[in-house]
């Protein structure tokens, strides 16, 4: 597949790390480095615009490296990029740890992954069919 992208920044375009990568690495686009304090979030910049085709979405996950040494996550995790929206893509990043984290320009901040989806019609019922499960959620199956 051949999506269509502008690049504004100063760095290489996304692309797969290894032959089996789900995703690609965003890099931040900064002007100067900054500091996110503990529990603070903020959107960065990447200075990439793309155009998908309809039916297809991009999706901005956080870095599983990020997140398990440093704390930093992307907040709303995954984010959707939908097929009409052209503007800059924006990674809300939240750190989770208890010390400031230095964001520099070019950092790998998250991983967009391109992915296809469905579009739903719903169809009104009274009733739905039953399972084993039924309306277990929310751990009831155990933990062990």
């Amino acid at each position: 597949m051949t999506i269509k992208i502008i690049n504004k920044s100063n760095h290489a375009l996304p692309h797969y790390e290894t032959i089996a990568s789900a995703g690609m690495d965003l890099r931040a686009n900064l002007s100067e480095s900054r500091v996110l304090k503990p529990l603070e979030r903020s959107i960065v910049g990447t200075g990439l615009f793309i155009e998908l085709p309809v039916g297809i979405e991009a999706q901005v996950r956080p870095r599983s490296g990020l997140a398990a040494k440093k704390g930093i996550t992307v907040l709303n995790a995954p984010g959707t990029i939908d097929a009409d929206y052209r503007g800059e893509i924006g990674v809300i990043l939240v750190n989770l740890s208890n010390e400031d984290f230095t964001i520099e320009n070019g950092e790998r901040i998250a991983q967009l992954v391109i992915a296809k989806h469905e579009r739903a019609e719903w169809e009104q019922v009274e009733i739905l069919s039953d399972t084993d499960r039924g309306e277990g959620g929310f751990g009831s199956t155990g933990v062990k």
